[in-house]
């Protein structure tokens, strides 16, 4: 009995030694932290741990961040079974992604920022695919009625999307990445697809190109009316002329959108000013054209949207419009965990500004085009 009582009273010295808020775990550190452990470790009472990880309006900010520092450094996490039966919840966010949309890191980018924003809650993020060509709404039916989340995100919104239409009529939290032209309103984060067309337009026809090309994203897509209204009206603003790209569009192969532009301006259409809406698309139209003998900066302009770092090293430099797809990520999470605490729709609606990224010089002869 003795060695027992040694033990004992040495765990108890151990505890008392610990300073307070420290995370290192008590003497039953063998077993999975539970929220009696955090409440141990942070002289808190085991209720207001509990309110401090859901973010309870009622605890202040300080003793949040110290009750999470430990919950982190402790490894604690929350039986989602337990918290399903009391709650109804499954502390699951869910981002229903297009495997396509992975090209040139998109995905990536996206998920990061996403978790990013959950890090501090009690929520945690699943991927559920959607491929090209299937029925958008087996995903969405499949989350709802199997209740495997409590919120979604989701793209490629529609103008009347039937996903985004039968989330309003079922009350389920959601954002979407896109607008749409539905009457109810809805919890979204879009980048301003018009005004990224409108501005590489205008770049275009400052370097003197006046006969203009865009690889626009496929027609059904929100943005793809957004991007082509922006596009159309530099263009009529600035008194240059519209070269259509028939067959090929953002969700083309890369493949087909190179021999696309080569028999493109092979056949005397010529475009001298070329916008596209991706980094791909971007690669592929650039090879196409130099198979034709066109020189970048002589024979012709570029302007691409860029999601990924792969556009800031081309040779040579080409202008591009960021979209932040890390901050988007993270702006689509903080509204959803926001909607799911209730708060008003029309608070839970932003559009992310372009940020121009102009690398290259007028050329000389752009003056006299003018």
């Amino acid at each position: 009995m003795a060695p027992k009582s040694r033990a004992r009273t040495d765990a108890s010295k151990t505890r008392a030694a610990a300073p307070q808020g420290s995370a290192s775990l008590p003497p039953d550190s063998g077993k999975r932290p539970t929220l009696k452990t955090i409440a141990e470790i942070a002289n808190l009472g085991v209720t207001t741990v509990s309110r401090a990880l859901k973010d309870g309006p009622e605890i202040g900010e300080e003793t949040k961040k110290r009750v999470r520092r430990i919950a982190r450094d402790i490894g604690y996490r929350p039986d989602r079974a337990g918290v399903r039966l009391r709650t109804g919840k499954t502390n699951v966010i869910s981002l229903v992604l297009n495997p396509h949309e992975e090209v040139m890191g998109y995905g990536t980018s996206m998920i990061f920022g996403i978790s990013q924003a959950l890090r501090e809650t009690a929520y945690h993020l699943v991927v559920t695919p959607h491929f090209l060509g299937g029925d958008p709404m087996e995903p969405i039916r499949y989350i709802i009625e199997t209740g495997s989340a409590d919120g979604i995100i989701l793209s490629r919104t529609r103008p009347q999307d039937v996903r985004i239409r039968y989330l309003l009529e079922m009350d389920f939290p959601f954002v979407s990445h896109g607008r749409t032209e539905l009457a109810t309103p809805h919890p979204y984060h879009d980048f301003d697809n018009y005004a990224f067309a409108f501005e590489a337009a205008k770049r275009l026809t400052e370097k003197g190109r006046r006969r203009l090309s865009l690889i626009a994203p496929p027609e059904g897509v929100t943005y793809h009316n957004h991007m082509m209204m922006g596009f159309e009206r530099a263009v009529h603003h600035f008194g240059a002329a519209i070269v259509p790209t028939p067959g090929i569009d953002t969700d083309s192969a890369p493949d087909a959108i190179r021999t696309a532009v080569r028999a493109l301006v092979g056949n005397g259409a010529r475009p001298d000013g070329f916008i596209c809406s991706g980094d791909v698309s971007a690669l592929a139209l650039g090879a196409g054209l130099r198979d034709a003998g066109m020189m970048p900066g002589q024979d012709f302009d570029l302007v691409a949207k860029q999601t990924s770092s792969v556009l800031d090293h081309t040779t040579p430099a080409i202008d591009t419009i960021f979209e932040d797809l890390t901050a988007t990520g993270h702006a689509l999470a903080s509204i959803l965990v926001r909607r799911i605490n209730e708060e008003p729709i029309d608070t839970l609606q932003s559009i992310r500004v372009p940020e121009l990224r102009f690398r290259t010089q007028h050329p000389p002869a752009a003056a006299a085009r003018q």
